[in-house]
């Protein structure tokens, strides 16, 4: 039987694969990883804090955390970064950038089982520091992670340890792994409160869910910022819309001269009411954003209801739903105000144009008559012409026939004058039509 040979194996040279990369690839690549979830140790003590930043550039935020890094001899976060991590060893901070607000978390392992919120993870930041934090502040927290065995038993039983005995909104998180409550009231201290109950959560997941519950609140706060706007420019709507029933009514009786005095008020009301969407659209805009935000966190949590307590997405449906849909209704109604104002004064423009036409109907119709008389009377001034200059011709013309006689030449002038004076009407005539044909080809 023949040996079976196996063929030589012989290396591959390595290849050269480089790509030319989009100028953002990398950039892109690690958004998907930025803003990680923090690592919760169980028990541990957490303050959330979001404040707008209208009044504070990033180059100002950025000096402000690396100031905080610098002074635990941590790596400052470098020019550009709109988010931030670092361990400063008694506590653990997470800062980010989004684009009305500002986020800052701060962690810290343990806590004081008799007085849980005296001693918050605010505390351990230098307190010269937390004096430059800046203000707008939207929603401020501490919360409490701590491990089931150590939770009192009985929502009442929390209620009355950790929120001053006020009505709980909880549930459980995760599918059972954890426990969230919280009152969403601002206490005397100027924080809300949260207390969470991890029974099988694990670092990663504790981290998820608090930073959910922080976002929760932190977005509902930017969704509820629209109701005050919807509520203060509700009367301007309801003055605008009088209004525009007034002159809508006041255009079926209106006379001519009324028109251009009713085209200037809608005028004037449209400008009023786009000014009031220029103001108000970004802001209902951004709300119904905050509020989808709001409500994907919720569906994250992934809540179990406890007997007796309402759940974080009843809370929403029966606190900020209304609101939205106030702010939904007077956005709608701006819009619709506007169509309404627009089609009034589409209206007014068409009657004034018409009227406009009709007027420069009979301006043509004047100018034509003008027009003719004008050509009357230029037919009648050029009969006129032809028989004045046959006049001076026929006198010149005689001169000559009477020059031609003294001369010897045997001429009856007065014949001779009479016979030329149709020769030369014809020839004046004649000429004058060819004239006046060649203007009249030149101007089309």
């Amino acid at each position: 039987m023949d040996a079976v040979t196996t063929p030589t194996a012989f290396p591959h040279p390595p290849l050269d694969l480089k790509l030319t990369d989009h100028p953002q690839r990398l950039a892109l690549s690690n958004e998907a990883h930025a803003r990680p979830y923090a690592l919760m140790l169980t028990p541990s003590r957490v303050t959330h804090i979001a404040y707008l930043h209208r009044n504070l550039s990033p180059a100002q935020e950025l000096w402000l955390y690396g100031e905080l890094a610098l002074r635990f001899g941590k790596t400052p976060p470098k020019t550009g970064d709109n988010h931030y991590n670092a361990d400063l060893g008694p506590c653990r901070i997470k800062w980010a950038r989004h684009g009305e607000f500002s986020a800052l978390t701060v962690i810290t392992p343990g806590l004081d089982a008799h007085a849980p919120f005296a001693e918050p993870a605010l505390a351990t930041l230098p307190e010269e520091w937390r004096q430059q934090l800046p203000g707008n502040v939207l929603m401020a927290a501490h919360a409490l992670l701590l491990p089931q065995v150590e939770m009192p038993v009985g929502w009442q039983t929390i209620s009355s340890k950790y929120f001053d005995g006020n009505d709980l909104i909880g549930a459980e998180i995760g599918e059972g792994a954890g426990m969230a409550y919280t009152d969403f009231r601002i206490h005397e201290d100027g924080f809300s409160r949260y207390v969470i109950a991890d029974r099988y959560m694990g670092r990663r997941q504790g981290g998820r869910m608090l930073q959910r519950l922080f976002e929760i609140d932190t977005y509902r706060m930017m969704a509820f910022l629209a109701l005050p706007l919807a509520k203060s420019i509700s009367p301007e709507l309801t003055e605008a819309d009088r209004e525009l029933a007034e002159l809508t009514s006041a255009m079926q009786q209106a006379k001519q001269a009324d028109e251009p005095i009713l085209l200037d008020r809608l005028t004037q009301l449209a400008g009023r009411i786009e000014s009031a969407l220029s103001r108000t659209d970004y802001r209902f805009s951004a709300a119904h954003a905050y509020y989808e935000i709001v409500k994907s966190r919720i569906s994250e949590l992934r809540e179990v209801r406890i007997h007796g307590l309402q759940p974080f997405q009843q809370f929403m449906e029966r606190r900020l739903s209304p609101a939205m849909d106030t702010c939904n209704a007077v956005a709608r109604r701006q819009r619709e105000l506007a169509a309404r104002v627009s089609r009034a004064t589409a209206l007014l423009r068409t009657r004034v144009d018409v009227t406009r036409e009709q007027q420069n109907q009979e301006l043509l119709t004047s100018m034509e008559r003008r027009a003719t008389l004008q050509l009357r009377l230029q037919e009648t001034v050029e009969g006129l012409s032809i028989a004045a200059i046959t006049y001076y011709t026929i006198g010149l013309l005689g001169y000559g026939f009477k020059g031609l006689k003294a001369a010897g030449v045997g001429l009856n002038v007065e014949v001779a004058t009479a016979l030329s004076i149709p020769v030369v009407a014809g020839l004046i005539a004649l000429g004058l039509r060819r004239m006046r044909q060649a203007l009249m080809k030149e101007h089309g």
